[in-house]
C-alpha cells in the first residue's frame, strides 16, 4: 500500500494520480468493482443513463443532460477525455465539481488505488460515482471510455442504455471490423433494461439489436426502425431537421452543427422516452432545450476558430462534410495533430478537399508513446500535392495559423483541441 499524502493543492493531487496510474488500458471490471466496494459502492445509489459508441456519444450525453436539466432535475454528467481542465469530466448542474472535492477524494483513496493496481480511468470512474452520489443528483448521464462490455463504467445497472454509431477505432482492444466492435459496445445492454440502438447502418444495427436481445434487454428500441430524419439543414450554430416517427412529424433543432447530429439528437430523444415515468420527457417538452445544446470540441466555434476533435477517419469525414455545408470564409487553414496510432492518412485525405492549407504540429499533451512523426506526415502531405507546412512547436503553430487564412480549423484529437483552447484561453464550457 502506498503512503497517504497530504496534497497541498489541486495540481499536486492530479499529478500524483497521473503518476500512479499512467499506462495502457486494462479492460475488465474486477479492479473497479473492488475499488467501488472499498468506497461503499456509490454507483448503487445513482439513477443513470449509460451511453456507448464510437462517435456521437458525447453529443448524446450533452443532449440528455440539457433536456433533463431543463425539466428541473439535478443532473450529473461523466465524460472523457477532458479538453483543458480535468474537472470537465465531472459536471453537476452544468458546473464542473469543485477542486476541493477532487482533492479530498484523492487524498483519502489514492493508497487504495495503488493497492488494487487500478488504472487512471478506473480511478476517475469511481471518483465520478462518489462525487455524484455525494451531490445527491436526481440522475447521472454516464459515457463509456473505451468499448462497453469491459469498460469501467459497465458496473452500472442503468435506467436506459444507448449505443450510438459504430466505427473502426481502438482496434487493439475492440476488434478490426465494425462487426467485431459492435458486440463490445453492446455489452452495456442489461437484462430488463431498455436498450436504444442508434446505429444508422442496417447490418450493424441488427447486430446491436441481436446482442441486446441475447443479453435480455427489454424493450429494444431501434431508432432507425421507429422513424426517419428528413430535411436536414446544417446551420452555423446548429442543425435543423424533421423527425417523422410514430405517426407524427416534429420540426426540431439541435444546437450542435453537423448532418450527423440529427441522428444523435433522436437517439437522445428515444432514450428520454424510454425512461421511467417520473423522468420520461416527450419530444415537445425536450425541443426547446435541445435547440440550446452545445458541446465544446464538436464543431464548436469561437470567432474565426472552429474546434472539432474528429479523432478517426469517420469523424474527419463528418468534419469535412460540415465545413462544406456551412461554407465559412476562405481560405481555411487546418491546424492538425493526430495520435500516431490513428489512421492519419485517411483522416487528412478526408479533410484535404475542404482545407486550403495544413499546419502540422505536435500537441504537447499527447502521450509520447502515441505521438505521430510529424515530419513523415509532412512528406506525405507534400507528396499528395496538398499545401502544408511543418511547425512542430505548438505555440508557434497556434500563433501562425491566423496569418495563413480567414478560418482556422483545429482538429485531430482531444489533445490538439484542448491544447489550442488552453493557449487561446477559450473555455470549453463556452463552446
Amino acid at each position: 500500500m502506498g503512503v497517504r499524502l497530504s496534497h497541498r493543492d489541486y495540481r499536486d493531487a492530479l499529478d500524483f494520480l497521473f503518476a500512479r496510474t499512467t499506462g495502457q488500458w486494462k479492460l475488465g471490471l474486477e479492479r473497479v468493482e473492488a475499488f467501488l466496494a472499498a468506497i461503499g459502492d456509490p454507483h448503487r445509489r445513482l439513477r443513470t443513463l449509460h451511453v456507448a459508441g464510437t462517435n456521437g456519444k458525447g453529443s448524446v450525453c450533452a443532449s440528455l443532460e440539457a433536456v433533463l436539466r431543463a425539466r428541473g432535475h439535478r443532473v450529473a454528467k461523466y465524460t472523457s477525455p477532458h479538453l483543458v481542465d480535468f474537472r470537465e469530466r465531472f459536471v453537476v448542474d452544468g458546473r464542473p465539481v469543485e477542486e476541493t472535492a477532487i482533492m479530498a477524494f484523492l487524498d483519502r483513496w489514492t493508497p487504495t488505488v495503488e493497492q488494487l493496481g487500478a488504472t487512471f480511468f478506473e480511478a476517475t470512474t469511481a471518483m465520478a460515482f462518489q462525487l455524484f452520489a455525494d451531490a445527491e443528483v436526481d440522475v447521472a448521464v454516464i459515457e463509456t471510455g473505451l468499448g462497453g462490455r469491459l469498460d469501467a463504467t459497465n458496473v452500472l445497472m442503468p435506467m436506459v442504455a444507448g449505443v450510438t454509431g459504430i466505427a473502426i477505432d481502438h482496434t487493439e482492444w475492440l476488434g478490426t471490423t465494425r462487426e467485431e466492435i459492435a458486440p463490445e459496445k453492446a455489452g452495456i445492454y442489461k437484462r430488463g433494461v431498455p436498450a436504444v440502438v442508434g446505429e444508422p447502418d442496417a447490418g450493424i444495427r441488427r447486430l446491436l439489436a441481436d446482442e441486446a436481445a441475447r443479453l435480455g434487454a427489454s424493450p429494444i428500441r431501434v431508432v432507425a426502425e421507429e422513424g426517419r430524419t428528413e430535411g436536414i439543414e446544417v446551420l452555423a450554430k446548429g442543425t435543423r431537421f424533421r423527425w417523422v416517427h410514430g405517426g407524427r412529424e416534429d420540426e426540431l433543432i439541435t444546437g450542435i452543427p453537423g448532418r450527423h447530429q440529427a441522428n444523435n439528437a433522436v437517439v437522445a430523444l428515444t432514450m428520454l422516452d424510454a425512461l421511467p415515468e417520473d423522468l420520461r420527457v416527450s419530444v415537445a417538452d425536450a425541443s426547446e432545450a435541445l435547440a440550446g445544446v452545445t458541446l465544446a470540441g464538436r464543431f464548436s466555434r469561437q470567432g474565426n476558430w472552429i474546434f472539432d476533435v474528429a479523432h478517426n477517419p469517420q469523424g474527419a469525414a463528418v468534419t469535412a462534410e460540415t465545413l462544406r455545408e456551412i461554407a465559412p470564409e476562405r481560405p481555411t487553414v487546418a491546424l492538425v495533430s493526430i495520435l500516431g496510432d490513428k489512421d492519419w492518412r485517411r483522416m487528412l485525405a478526408a479533410l484535404a478537399p475542404v482545407v486550403d492549407h495544413f499546419i502540422l504540429s505536435d500537441a504537447p499533451t499527447a502521450p509520447a508513446s502515441r505521438a505521430w512523426d510529424a515530419s513523415v506526415v509532412f512528406e506525405h502531405a507534400v507528396g499528395e500535392g496538398w499545401s502544408a507546412e511543418l511547425i512542430p512547436d505548438f505555440d508557434r503553430a497556434v500563433a501562425t495559423a491566423p496569418e495563413r487564412g480567414a478560418t482556422i480549423l483545429v482538429t485531430g484529437s482531444f489533445h490538439t483541441v484542448g491544447d489550442t483552447m488552453s493557449r487561446l484561453q477559450a473555455a470549453p464550457t463556452s463552446g
